[in-house]
């Protein structure tokens, strides 16, 4: 197995997960403002709440598969990391059943922004 696939196919699952939550917060929220009709808006966000738990799928297996390879299962910040990619999926959940909370979604951001910092300090 290639590890550099392994890590590719990660930080392409992070790119999805957290570049999509910033685009979904610059553009296609302040787009669809004021529409009065937002079924497309919710169709959106809908297929974004399922491509990141795909997204999430992937990390888990990878970032799996990497602890394991490099010996990292005992690091304190991999677990930090791991606690906080569940909080995310649960918080993920929780926002596909109540989306009018938006307050999840500032939520969901922030602990993804956690986790890519944690990611960068395992990767040193």
């Amino acid at each position: 197995m290639s590890w550099e696939l392994v890590r590719w196919l990660h930080l392409l699952a992070m790119a999805f997960f957290v570049g999509g939550q910033l685009v979904l917060v610059a553009a296609v929220v302040p787009a669809f403002r004021g529409a009065d009709d937002r079924t497309r808006l919710r169709a959106i966000a809908r297929r974004f709440g399922w491509g990141s738990l795909v997204a999430l799928a992937v990390l888990l297996a990878t970032g799996a598969a990497m602890a394991g390879h490099y010996g990292r299962w005992d690091d304190g910040t991999l677990h930090a990391k791991l606690a906080l990619v569940a909080v995310a999926g649960g918080l993920i959940l929780w926002h596909m059943r109540r989306s009018t909370q938006h307050w999840i979604e500032g939520l969901v951001f922030l602990v993804s922004l956690a986790i890519v910092w944690l990611g960068v300090a395992l990767a040193h």
